[in-house]
């Protein structure tokens, strides 16, 4: 574990995800895959991106010429207030966002093959670290980035979205590696296709998500006319970086109607959307925001809590908040009356778990009506000592007493819990709970806990404490492939090895001519090499006839590849 104060600081049920970097893995090959991407985006982007970008590699400090390890990137994100933590591959979207929120980016350990250097369909060490980390040294950019995965990670999901989590993941592993057969990877995409058309009514975490794709990762700021690029993922893709300003990717202003448009994240994207600023990101987000249970609360919050079949929290308008897998509600007159929720509950008060009411204490479910003490003026949750006296609530005394709604409690109460003399709690034994002809609440089930608030003003996904709940998050089954070089390829990373220390030392350039020849012997069709050996060449202007013979093959490698076209054709410029 790295030893950073942000890192450290994170709650524990977000450390499973993190991984060693293992900077050993990466070859000289994946080093010069790096340099490449690097190289021309500066070049590149130094025109098409927002201003923020290239202002932001300065501050950061990210190197050109080789893959930042992670206590770099800590040394370099310190500056700006954000660490970074490695992660094998794709993270479940509500763990994303909460490290989001707690200003940590997480960052893929892999890189790119060099045969997906323009775009790659999995995450990798490039989209983030190149990509995700300079835009964030813009202060009102970093501050949007928190903002959302503090609303991001209250979102709700279905059943469904991890279900697709999952396939996406799965799809994403099997592309990232070259070795995996064209079949397989078809199979995977149509199943993808299925689930994707049958997902049904899309949650809060599905619509959130398309709002963070449109934004974060394919984001373009400016006109419609001449926007530039500040999404990671494209600042981190060289082709669709290029591509995506052209007139054949449709561009439209962004709203908050973003979020109905979803995207396939192993493709490149058929349409964009335009912020006049970063200012205006927070203003989409926050219209969001306040049609989410997290702001709207009531009958339609407790449904997306009942839903999602997951640990959800339920805030009354004391403050009380009751975690717990939420099981059914009575409503009465379109309003929420009684909630119940099955297993472990756990009450809270500001995200802090009340002592004596831990998922222990409630480990076999809960229950507790919502609405006003009927006869009193003030809401119940203002009454204090004497005001209860004269309901006839009283500690030591048996008392009975009726909400508004027509749920009945009966019972001795036991003790009150209070907080900044707000009521919170009302404890009672021998305590019967009934509506209409339902029994609620048996005496034979042991003390009853009746939580006070008049109604439901927040519902969000997850514990309040998770902390104090216990919550836990197992890291996804399925890892990514581990690349497995053969004598060709391990012969081949010894020739990059070898160029790469000519360069570094800027001695033995005799050594380039036996390197090349080495490649062609090989029957090699790797054009990168080629490419880092003709930059040394210019750029020590030496003369003679090697930079003939690598433009030669590389002109030979472009015709029988049309594919490499571009890559060869940038390097050979850059170079």
């Amino acid at each position: 574990m790295i030893e950073n104060l942000i890192i450290n600081a994170l709650p524990n049920h977000l450390k499973p995800f993190i991984i060693d970097q293992d900077y050993s893995r990466y070859s000289p090959q994946n080093q010069a895959v790096w340099r490449y991407v690097m190289r021309q985006n500066i070049h590149y982007l130094g025109k098409t991106a927002h201003c923020s970008y290239l202002d932001g590699l300065k501050k950061t400090g990210i190197s050109i010429d080789h893959i930042p390890d992670m206590e770099e990137m800590n040394r370099i994100l310190k500056k700006i207030g954000w660490a970074a933590v490695t992660v094998d591959g794709f993270i479940p979207p509500a763990a994303f966002m909460e490290f989001q929120k707690h200003k940590v980016l997480v960052i893929a350990a892999d890189i790119r093959s060099v045969n997906q250097v323009e775009y790659t369909p999995a995450p990798d060490i490039i989209h983030e670290a190149a990509g995700h980390a300079p835009i964030i040294a813009d202060p009102e950019y970093a501050a949007y980035l928190q903002h959302f995965g503090e609303i991001g990670s209250k979102a709700f999901s279905s059943k469904k979205d991890y279900g697709l989590y999952k396939i996406i993941r799965h799809l994403s592993i099997l592309k990232a590696d070259p070795l995996t057969p064209a079949g397989k990877i078809r199979e995977a995409e149509a199943y993808l296709e299925d689930v994707s058309n049958n997902m049904g009514t899309p949650s809060e975490m599905a619509l959130i998500r398309n709002l963070h794709w449109w934004t974060v990762e394919y984001g373009l700021i400016g006109n419609l006319k001449n926007p530039k690029i500040y999404g990671a993922g494209l600042l981190s893709s060289i082709g669709e970086s290029k591509s995506v300003l052209q007139d054949e990717v449709i561009k439209l202003p962004y709203t908050v109607d973003a979020m109905n448009y979803d995207f396939d994240i192993t493709k490149p994207q058929p349409r964009l959307f335009v912020t006049p600023d970063f200012k205006h990101l927070n203003t989409v987000l926050d219209e969001f925001s306040g049609r989410m249970a997290l702001r709207t609360g009531g009958i339609e919050g407790m449904m997306k809590a009942i839903e999602s079949e997951n640990t959800a929290t339920v805030v009354y308008s004391s403050g009380l908040q009751v975690s717990g897998t939420f099981s059914n509600i009575l409503v009465n007159e379109g309003a929420a009356i009684y909630l119940n929720t099955t297993g472990p509950t756990a009450l809270n008060y500001k995200d802090k778990m009340l002592e004596g009411h831990s998922k222990d204490h409630h480990a076999d479910g809960f229950g507790s009506p919502v609405g006003k003490i009927k006869g009193s003026l003030k809401p119940t949750r203002f009454l204090n000592d004497r005001d209860l006296d004269r309901l006839g609530i009283k500690i030591g005394n048996k008392s009975k007493f009726r909400f508004e709604s027509g749920i009945t409690v009966e019972g001795t109460l036991h003790h009150k819990t209070r907080k900044n003399g707000t009521l919170l709690i009302m404890t009672f034994s021998e305590c019967i709970v009934k509506y209409k002809d339902k029994t609620l609440f048996h005496p034979g089930w042991g003390l009853y806990d009746l939580t006070v608030g008049e109604n439901i003003i927040s519902v969000f996904s997850g514990p309040a404490d998770a902390e104090g709940f216990g919550l836990q998050y197992l890291p996804p089954e399925e890892k990514t492939h581990v690349v497995k070089y053969d004598d060709k390829t391990l012969a081949l990373n010894r020739l990059y090895a070898r160029v790469r220390e000519i360069r570094d030392d800027g001695k033995n350039m005799d050594g380039l001519l036996p390197v090349f020849n080495s490649l062609k012997e090989g029957n090699n069709e790797d054009w990168l090499l080629p490419v880092e050996i003709l930059e040394i060449i210019r750029y020590n202007k030496i003369n003679g006839g090697l930079g003939k013979r690598i433009i030669t093959h590389l002109e030979k490698l472009k015709k029988e590849n049309p594919h490499l076209k571009n890559l060869i054709e940038n390097g050979i410029s850059l170079a």
